[in-house]
């Protein structure tokens, strides 16, 4: 199964989904929507087998590692979406947010829209954490989503991680 997932960076969105297991590919990059939502927005796209994954955890994982609740000024950069390719799938992504929102105290902003449009991120931005871990962005803004991944999250993740060629 697929899914896009925009929220934050996709630096960031990239090294949470390539720590969970069940996740067979991670493709950083942008993602347009169908109008009025076409602008390209920072996300990935994540290959998944929903049996390992169930997409609720996948999706609440997705709402906790990025701020989903708030209306800030660069939303057209990193729109806080779940992007599908059908319609069926929009109807269950959008039960499971309603379902989700109950253990939100704010209301949460993440839409699900239609994946009109993929490009990948140039191959310098790919696997941006794995290559990298120490440089100042990865320690200031993709480790404490790591640190939340492994403190509420620990049961999901993957025994070893290494970045794809």
């Amino acid at each position: 199964m697929k899914l896009g997932l925009g929220g934050g960076c996709h630096w960031c969105t990239e090294a949470v989904f390539q720590m969970i297991a069940g996740i067979l590919k991670v493709d950083q990059g942008f993602i347009q929507a169908d109008p009025p939502n076409h602008g390209w927005s920072e996300a990935v796209v994540v290959t998944f087998d929903p049996v390992a994954l169930p997409p609720e955890i996948l999706i609440e994982i997705h709402l906790r590692t990025h701020a989903s609740t708030s209306r800030h000024k660069m939303r057209g950069k990193y729109r806080s979406a779940v992007y599908v390719y059908d319609a069926a799938t929009g109807v269950k992504v959008g039960r499971i947010l309603r379902e989700l929102q109950k253990q939100f105290s704010e209301p949460l902003v993440t839409e699900v829209l239609s994946l009109a449009a993929f490009k990948p991120s140039g191959s310098q931005f790919q696997n941006y954490y794995l290559k990298g871990p120490d440089r100042p962005f990865c320690k200031t803004y993709i480790d404490p989503k790591l640190a939340l991944l492994r403190r509420e999250y620990g049961r999901v993740l993957k025994d070893k991680v290494e970045a794809a060629e």
